[in-house]
């Protein structure tokens, strides 16, 4: 079903209606933290240059009953990438670097392969320098000095020669903090935190180690309860940093700014990434139109293929369409924008629960506030995926995924090939038809007539539009269908099925 027949007029910017596919946004956040167990979570939305939106769901601290709420900071995790790129577009704009020099010209005493590596090959993750996190020895909670850091991958030969290939790694935002530090003569944190944090007055986004400057009641001397804004105006609504635990009960600590400096390092609130993210879209804090595209636009391999990625960005072929998205210990964060001037939306998901990806869910979101930003599908009845690449290398993604998980690959249903042979025209359309006889049994066992599902299939085309997506039913309706509720197999065949989706249509 092409969801853009439902409506007679296409729902558009300012419309009081914020429902998709009959469902509301609450009921689709409610649905997704129940499946996903997730205790906490902010949403923010912005219609450029409003923030019409910014909704806390459960607890920020599941043992303490903080609630989510519009002042929750949350790890920004991955989005931290972000900050640190427009700290080097700022030092490029005042001319104190260039992006084509070597990492040397800047940074003395480097080894030799990764001192010749440059500046943009940093910011594009096409360096093929390692990712010091995959280092023996490393955590995340230690502090750490860059050059401890940076020993733990020197003797690492390059994955890659620089700029023909894309391999997200924090080495590079380590050495670009770096960079930033050795030119601007001030440290990263200040750096950002002037011409960033200050400069926009954020005042619920700070460094790890700034965070103990908050005002935070510690109610545990009052058992867990709120007392101090009854007589103290700072504790009205207040600012709280999120806590996650793990499955023992114990609190996860914070990750150390050093041990992810540039990569990992910013904690915010959802409203303020959303006030930051509007800062992205003109001259605010990126002057030059040309500049914001080299960190903020596809480019080409030396071998003709694009790129969809730029320091932790994703760009999609929906028009202006791209995110910022992954983990960090115990929490999950995502921010997707909609940058073409009839759309100007944005999605900000943050959660304390780790390994949730919101792509799916923010694109439902997305679509309450605009019908031509949903995929135009039943979301309700498949679960949908767009793939930063064309539908031919999507599935050769796919297939790669499979094999590596040593899935096996049943059929594979050229549908435009078939339609060609027939005389007739057909956009890419491939169906892939894989799983385990061992799994499948177990559920025909209890219902044969359930076969007619099964095996797993997952579908990818190229739409009218151009973009690419995967898409396959989703096993909830499943469950539904054949009164399966409560049955353990089918929550994680949907999980594998939603991982093998993400890896085959993403860069990173």
């Amino acid at each position: 079903m092409n969801t853009r027949q439902i409506h007679s007029e296409l729902k558009s910017r300012g419309s009081a209606d914020v429902t998709y596919l009959g469902r509301t946004v609450d009921e689709m956040i409610y649905e997704f933290m129940r499946e996903n167990e997730i205790p906490g979570l902010t949403l923010a939305i912005v219609q450029a240059p409003y923030i019409p939106r910014v909704v806390g769901y459960g607890v920020s601290d599941a043992k303490q009953k903080r609630l989510a709420s519009a002042n929750t900071m949350w790890p920004a995790g991955p989005i931290s990438q972000a900050f640190a790129a427009v700290a080097v577009m700022q030092l490029y704009e005042q001319g104190k670097i260039k992006l084509d020099n070597p990492l040397k010209t800047y940074v003395a005493d480097l080894p030799q392969s990764i001192g010749e590596i440059t500046i943009l090959s940093l910011l594009r993750h096409a360096s093929g320098i390692a990712d010091y996190r995959l280092a023996e020895g490393w955590n995340y909670t230690k502090n750490y000095s860059f050059e401890q850091l940076l020993n733990l991958v020197a003797n690492e030969p390059l994955h890659f020669e620089q700029g023909t290939a894309v391999e997200q790694s924090a080495t590079n935002f380590l050495l670009l903090t770096e960079l930033i530090q050795r030119v601007s003569g001030e440290s990263y944190r200040d750096f950002v935190k002037k011409n960033q944090i200050d400069f926009l007055r954020l005042r619920h986004t700070a460094f790890v180690e700034d965070l103990p400057n908050f005002d935070v009641e510690n109610i545990a001397k009052t058992n867990d309860t709120h007392q101090l804004f009854k007589s103290d105006g700072r504790y009205i609504d207040p600012i709280e940093p999120a806590q996650s635990y793990n499955e023992n009960g114990e609190a996860i600590a914070c990750a150390s700014s050093s041990a992810l400096r540039g990569f990992g390092d910013i904690w915010a609130s959802a409203q303020d990434i959303s006030f930051w993210d509007i800062g992205l879209a003109g001259s605010v804090l990126i002057r030059d139109p040309a500049n914001r595209a080299l960190i903020y636009k596809p480019w080409t391999l030396p071998n003709g293929e694009e790129a969809p990625a730029v320091a932790g960005w994703q760009f999609y072929k929906h028009r202006g369409l791209m995110d910022i998205k992954g983990f960090t210990s115990g929490y999950s964060c995502f921010l997707s924008r909609f940058t073409h001037a009839e759309e100007l939306v944005c999605v900000t998901l943050l959660a304390n629960k780790e390994g949730v990806d919101f792509t799916s869910l923010a694109r439902r979101i997305a679509g309450a506030f605009g019908d031509l930003l949903s995929t135009n599908y039943d979301d309700n009845r498949l679960y949908l995926y767009e793939s930063q690449f064309d539908a031919k290398k999507t599935v050769s993604r796919l297939e790669a995924a499979l094999k590596s998980r040593e899935i096996p690959l049943f059929a594979k249903f050229d549908h435009a090939e078939n339609a060609r042979e027939a005389g007739l025209e057909l956009r890419p359309t491939t169906v892939l038809v894989f799983g385990s006889p061992k799994v499948g049994t177990q559920l025909m066992q209890l219902d044969q007539s359930i076969s007619l599902e099964l095996p797993l299939h997952i579908s990818v085309w190229q739409d009218a539009d151009g973009s690419t997506w995967l898409a396959f039913k989703r096993l909830s309706r499943i469950a539904e269908d054949y009164g399966m509720e409560d049955n353990k197999v089918l929550p994680k065949m949907q999980e594998l099925l939603e991982k093998l989706v993400i890896e085959a249509g993403s860069i990173y």
